[in-house]
This record gives C-alpha cells, structure tokens and sequence, in this order.
C-alpha cells in the first residue's frame, strides 16, 4: 500500500470526485484497480474457454474505456477527442485500426496475401519438396529426427501458420520420415513442433516487435536480439528431440498404437510446377536482408520487396499457363490472402491494443509503472512474470499469439519506468508464446497432427514436451546472460 500515494498523484488530475478526501481517493484508485484485475481475469478465462480472443479483447478494452470515461478519466488525448465523451472509446478504436494499417498492419496483409499467392501456384510444396529430397538419402530415423525439426524450422519462415505447415508437412515429409523407419509418433512430435521461434524478419510477430520496440528497420531487431537466443535454444531443441524420441520409443515399445489417417493426408500434384518456383516463396527474405545490409540508406521496407516478388512470381504463372485471364483470376488470391492477415493477426493486434487502452484510461498502466520504478532487480522479476502469465494462459488456450499482441504494448512503458531494457521482458515473452503452444493439448497444432495420426492429443504432448520445455529454459537463460 505504500506505493499507491505516487498512483494517486497521477489519478488526480483527472479525477472527478468533488473531495480529494486522501482516504476516499485511495478508495477511488482501489476500485479502479479492482476493476481492471476483474476484467483480466474474465477475458483470460474466456480465452482460455477457447472464446473468440478478438472479441474478447475488444469487448474487454471497451468495457474499461467506458468505465474510464464514467469515472471522469479521457479515453484518448485532448488532442484525438471527439468533443463527445461517450464517443471517444470508439473513436479510440478507429484511431487504432489506423496506426496499425500505417505500420505494421499493412506489413502482415501484404505477406499473408503473397504466402496465399504462393501456396496456390504450388511454389510453397516446391520448396518442401526440395528442401526434403535430401532427407530420402538418409536411412536412420534417429539422424533424421533433428534434421527434420531444423528443416521444418526453415519451411516456418516460408508458412508463418503452424497449423498449415503442419498439414503440408504430414502430407509431404511424413512418408519420408515413415520410409526411413521412424515411428508414427516420433514423426508427429517432430513435426508439431516445426514452427516455433524461427528469427525471420517476415514473422507478424516480429513485425510487430521490433515496431513497438522502436526499431526502424525488423531485421535489426531480428539479427541484432532475435537470432543470438533463438538460434542457440533450436540447435539445444534438436538435439534434446533426438535423445527424447529414442527413449520415448525405446518406453513406448509394442505400446504404441497410433496408425495414420490418409483421409487427413492431402498430397498436392505439383505436375508442371517448375522447380525453380521453389526460389518465390524465399526471394523476399533474401531481398529485404540484401536490402538491408547493402543499401541501408535506401527506404525499401517488406511491402515494397513483397509486391515486387508477387508481380514477378504473377508474370511467370501468366508465361507459363499462356491464360491472361485465368493469372488474373488466380493473382485475386493475393487479396484474399490479406484479408485473411486482417481477420487472422491485424483485427487480433487492434484488439490487444484496445484493452491495453482501457487498462491505460484506468490508469494501471500508471500504477504498474510507479510500483515497479527504482525496485532492484526488476529486470530478472519482470522477464519471469510476463513469461510465466504467457506460458500459462498460452498454455490453457492453446494460442499465444492474442497473449503477446495483448501484452507487448504494456512494455516499452513498464521498462522505461523500471529502467530496464524493454526487449529482456519482449523478446522472452515473444518466444514463449510460440513455444508452449506446441505442448498445448488443446493447440490447433497438436490437434491436426494428432487427428492424422489418429492418436490421443496428450500422446504428442508427450513427445513435444521436453524438446520445448528445453528450448523454453535455453531462451530465459540466454535472455538473463545477455541483457542482465
């Protein structure tokens, strides 16, 4: 209690109450506080109830707006209002749709519209299909095992979906892996585990980072804080996959009883794709690190390099199918694809920032921010709360990715208050949310690949959990030795 007096300074102002009464304002900031702890809590249970986390996030922040605007605090600035306060919640909405379409948002339509683009004209299952072919030469499946994780980690940056990447690649590497003599279960722990911290500047959520972390350009964030961890922590998560899935099918020995479902299998006639085609899905990351590390004066960004590499792959399908209008037809996926990284990431983005919003209107922000600044050690303390409340939450609802966009809004603003670097607390946060998903029973990808195999969803737990566990200790210990 002794630090909510700085919490109450910062409430005055724009309190409303007619007695600044010290004792009826440390009520007045309790309430506000239990408050906002109430309405975290109903939408982590709601998410973790498998409730659309989009609606629930903005239901959430526009509930706390409202109550903030009830209460006499501003839901936006004095210089964004509407002149009608009953209005400014919404209007704080709008103001979000457009930031985000001004930055990062337009970003993830452009490359969910390629990544679209790409799997139609069979590009993507070409670059799994070469990426493979050297696979079919190996015989032990033990050797196999972190070959195949480190390859699937590659094709990730290809697929950003790790339910997607999971079809193409039970469809396409599982019979691979199954002529090699690896066990069906072997290969489905493998293989559910294939997309997880990737460092690729072409990831949504390292898009949104390195823009709410303040960097101008996302492969300096990526290279420079996302590679240093996450490279060490997969080399570790694909050897602990090769001493784990021997044991476990040395334990699991004449007790396995999964066996595939071919219905779920669904292999693409790549008849007539040419192999070069297997270059389109790369091209933009090869560009936008060529970009970067020769023309850094240059202000190319992602959209520019992806509508290039679209109309190039555009004007090969129209060469080589010679049906002007069928390509066109065909290219309209581009904008398919960016509606669904509308639907999929920016609306879940706009969402999270809402709430985040209404927190800040009610003024937790503020009192987050005051507790935590001048305490020792806030660092280490801040990296393991708001890993540990996304592990969790990640963990119950099977998606990390409304978790992270929900709270890496939150740091920049707490750091800066705790003076401490933002990306200690981001970047571990980052890379949890994607690797407890894949020991999430109720994860999508779990539940794909362990309906393909026709298996218990807890069996492939079994067989993903201390690779990823593994991975998960590696990142908070080189997150500690390198920003402490």
């Amino acid at each position: 209690m002794s630090l909510l007096p700085e919490v109450f300074k910062l409430r005055i102002v724009t309190a409303s109450l007619p007695n600044k009464n010290p004792f009826l304002l440390r009520g007045y900031a309790m309430l506000e506080l239990s408050i906002c702890v109430v309405a975290l809590v109903i939408a982590g249970w709601a998410i973790a109830k498998n409730y659309d986390a989009k609606v629930v996030l903005f239901a959430t922040g526009l509930i706390l707006l409202a109550i903030a605007v009830m209460l006499g605090h501003p839901a936006v600035s004095a210089k964004a209002t509407s002149g009608l306060n009953w209005v400014d919640p919404f209007k704080a909405v709008k103001d979000l749709f457009v930031s985000q379409y001004s930055n990062a948002g337009l970003i993830i339509l452009t490359l969910f519209g390629f990544a679209a683009y790409m799997s139609h004209i069979g590009a993507n299952d070409m670059v799994i299909r070469v990426l493979s072919k050297p696979l079919e030469k190996i015989h032990s499946p033990y050797i196999l095992v972190p070959l195949v994780f480190w390859v699937g980690t590659v094709l990730s940056i290809i697929i950003p979906s790790a339910s997607s990447l999971a079809v193409i690649l039970m469809a396409t590497l599982y019979p691979v892996l199954r002529a090699a003599r690896m066990s069906i279960l072997t290969a489905a722990g493998v293989i559910a585990t294939t997309a997880t911290i990737v460092p690729t500047p072409l990831g949504g959520d390292n898009v949104v980072a390195a823009r709410v972390l303040g960097f101008e350009h996302v492969v300096d964030y990526v290279f420079y804080h996302h590679a240093p961890i996450t490279i060490p922590a997969l080399i570790i998560m694909g050897f602990a996959h090769y001493f784990w899935q021997k044991y476990m099918d040395k334990r699991q020995a004449g007790k396995m009883s999964a066996e595939i479902d071919e219905s779920k299998l669904k292999n693409r006639d790549l008849t007539g794709v040419p192999t070069y085609y297997a270059l389109f899905p790369v091209l933009p990351l090869i560009l936008v690190i060529f970009f970067w590390a020769c023309f850094k004066q240059a202000k190319v960004g992602l959209v520019e390099i992806t509508i290039f590499c679209f109309a190039l792959a555009f004007i090969c399908e129209l060469v080589r199918k010679g049906n002007i209008k069928q390509g066109m037809k065909d290219a309209n996926l581009f904008f398919k694809g960016m509606g669904e990284g509308f639907s999929q990431v920016v609306v879940l983005i706009v969402a999270a920032s809402t709430m985040v919003a209404g927190l800040r209107a009610m003024g937790m922000i503020d009192m987050i921010s005051s507790s935590i600044s001048g305490v020792e050690n806030a660092s280490a303390g801040l990296m393991f709360a708001f890993s540990g409340i996304t592990a969790l939450i990640t963990f119950i609802s099977g998606s990390g990715n409304a978790v992270f966009y929900s709270f890496i809004e939150l740091i920049p603003s707490i750091a800066q208050s705790a003076g401490i670097d933002p990306i200690m607390v981001a970047l571990p946060m980052q890379c949890t949310s994607n690797l407890i998903r894949s020991i999430s029973p109720v994860a999508a990808v779990v539940i794909i690949v362990a309906a393909s195999v026709r298996a218990n969803p807890l069996e492939i737990v079994k067989r993903t959990s201390v690779p990823i566990l593994l991975g998960f200790v590696s990142v908070m210990v080189l997150s500690v030795i390198r920003y402490i």
